[in-house]
């Protein structure tokens, strides 16, 4: 084990914050640098301080810097600010871990907002509604708060978000595992999963996650009555009831599958989303909708739809054009940016997806503080 020897500026927050974001045990991250769990505990604690060589260590397998474990954490994110898909049945680990990766990537915002203006934060707040109708209604609200009218399909609900001032990011390690979520914080954070490659799916759920932050500020979500309104948000806002009525196809009994896939291609909404719309809104009853459900799962398309490779994929963008406006214009203010995170690339471009163009060879490395 390490002798302990006092080292200036180790705060034990900082280390358990890195632990969350790599996903690690006390018994795990002691394994990797050689001292027992019960050690690692009493550094979170400030209990004990690492020597130099424990501090180098930690920070190697934690991939970040030494500076990393420098400064406080400042305004953690925490797992009630995140709006989980699944909170019932995502495990704890799960949970600290998107909290975690959210306090560095709102780090990393905070820091472009200081050198780059990014869009004003524009989400509107609605009180927490209290039936389905009073969520249509704010549905139909936040199009006209946007300005993006009540009968015409979202050309991408990723720069809706994003030019209202949301962050969408992914979590590719652990989004499999959640879903999606959005965390309400003062520059909204939005994730999406990986694991889902269909255009329309990810359309949906930025528009639930939106729902979320437009109806449930300040309220622990997860639970089926707020993700029943967040899904009926997402099928509102998507495809306002109006419009609805007048375009889906009308047929006696059975479902016109020909129009149905042709209402998916011009709004960007699956079959399966706008069959439970009909249902909902009393365009077809509960033995239609229960007969075009069979039908999805026995043709094979309860996961992959017909026409889900037509739709092209919609791509975050805010994130990615500011760190390459800064560093194709301020490359050493990139590299001190990055410096002040304590990150090591490896972690950055996991984070960002972001590759990290390198300095020139006359220029000195950079170190958190330095010139």
């Amino acid at each position: 084990m390490h002798e302990r020897v006092p080292t200036a500026d180790f705060y034990g927050d900082r280390l358990r914050l890195a632990r969350m974001l790599a996903s690690l045990s006390l018994d795990e991250l002691g394994g990797m640098v050689g001292v027992s769990r019960q050690f690692v505990h009493r550094l979170e604690n400030n209990t004990n301080e690492p020597t130099g060589e424990l501090r180098a260590a930690l920070a190697a397998a934690l991939e970040v810097t030494p500076d990393f474990f420098a400064s406080p954490v400042v305004r953690p994110v925490r797992e009630d600010d995140c709006h989980f898909r699944r909170l019932a049945t995502a495990p704890r680990t799960i949970l600290a871990q998107a909290a975690a990766r959210g306090t560095l990537v709102e780090a990393l915002v905070d820091a472009l907002d200081k050198r780059l203006q990014l869009p004003p934060v524009d989400f509107p707040e609605a009180v927490n509604p209290s039936s389905t109708e009073e969520v249509e209604r704010i549905a139909e609200d936040a199009r006209r708060h946007w300005q993006l009218g009540l009968d015409a399909p979202i050309t991408s609900m990723t720069r809706v978000v994003e030019n209202a001032g949301a962050v969408v990011v992914h979590f590719d390690d652990i989004s499999d595992r959640i879903d999606a979520l959005s965390i309400a914080r003062r520059r909204p954070l939005i994730v999406r999963s990986s694991a889902k490659t269909a255009a329309v799916r990810l359309r949906f759920d930025l528009a639930h996650e939106a729902g979320h932050l437009v109806m449930h500020q300040g309220i622990i979500t997860g639970d089926k009555v707020t993700e029943d309104q967040a899904h009926r948000f997402a099928s509102a806002f998507l495809i306002p009831r109006a419009a609805f009525a007048k375009e889906f196809p009308r047929t006696r009994r059975m479902l016109d599958w020909a129009g149905l896939f042709a209402m998916k291609l011009r709004w960007k909404v699956s079959v399966r989303a706008i069959v439970r719309r009909a249902f909902d809104l009393g365009l077809i009853d509960a033995v239609q909708y229960r007969t075009a459900n069979v039908h999805l799962v026995k043709s094979g398309q309860a996961k992959a739809e017909k026409y889900d490779d037509v739709i092209e994929p919609e791509r975050p963008e805010l994130l990615h054009s500011a760190l390459d406006w800064l560093a194709d214009r301020d490359l050493v203010g990139f590299h001190r940016m990055l410096a002040e995170l304590g990150v090591a690339e490896p972690l950055f471009i996991r984070m960002t997806g972001f590759a990290v163009p390198p300095l020139p060879s006359n220029v000195v490395q950079l170190r958190a503080g330095g010139g």
